[in-house]
């Protein structure tokens, strides 16, 4: 299989399965610093591995992000709430067009490289809250990728219709090292354990039938 994508890696759980998953058609990965308070512990997890399957990694600074837009995730730990991942609690942790901007970014990144593909691993768990996440906007912004690139660039999101459990056991079955992953909004050193998306990766990872290798703060009894 050609080597023709490119990766928008985080260092979270999805985007890490993701770079597994399809290692084979992957050339090259792209994490952004924009400032949020998990940011660098992601990006930590990103170069992890990105070493360990010999992926070339390039870090874009997009620290405009965090110095003019409004989020609880470029707010400090305490501006993040805790509780389950639904509308009223977790809408403060949007980043505004987030997504769009990375992307724009990222197709720059594989047009200059010779590339054929842009690869964004959002999924289902994500369409309700994060407008840049859903079907509609990844559809839209793979043909607007297409139409302003010489080589017509592809977006691919396979896992846009797979909830976060579902990507666990992709994951479970490739062998990826979650513990070199981080999810939690707050951005300390252990997880909290407490915010919304600990949770989800807590629920995720036990559905999947994964042993949790997490150290966290706190860990409430999960609700499947």
């Amino acid at each position: 299989m050609d080597k023709d994508a490119l990766i928008v890696l985080s260092g979270g759980m999805d985007s890490v399965t993701m770079l597994y998953e399809y290692s084979d058609s992957i050339d090259l990965a792209v994490t952004f610093n924009y400032g949020s308070n998990h940011n660098l512990r992601e990006i930590e997890c990103a170069r992890y591995q990105c070493r360990k399957l010999g992926i070339e990694l390039v870090e874009i600074d997009l620290s405009f992000i965090g110095q003019y837009f409004h989020s609880s995730l470029l707010s400090g730990a305490d501006a993040v709430p805790v509780g389950e991942y639904d509308f009223d609690n977790m809408k403060s942790t949007v980043v505004p067009f987030r997504n769009g901007i990375m992307l724009s970014a990222a197709a720059g990144l594989a047009e200059s490289r010779g590339l054929k593909a842009v690869m964004i691993a959002n999924h289902a768990g994500d369409h309700a809250l994060y407008p840049d996440c859903r079907e509609s906007f990844v559809k839209a912004m793979g043909e607007a990728i297409a139409a302003g690139t010489y080589d017509s660039i592809e977006l691919r999101a396979p896992y846009t219709l797979l909830s976060k459990a579902q990507i666990a056991e992709r994951g479970k079955t490739l062998g990826v090292d979650y513990s070199h992953t981080y999810s939690c909004y707050k951005g300390g050193e252990r997880h909290c354990g407490q915010c919304g998306t600990c949770i989800e990766r807590r629920q995720a990872l036990a559905a999947a039938g994964i042993d949790d290798p997490t150290e966290y703060d706190d860990e409430p009894e999960i609700i499947q």
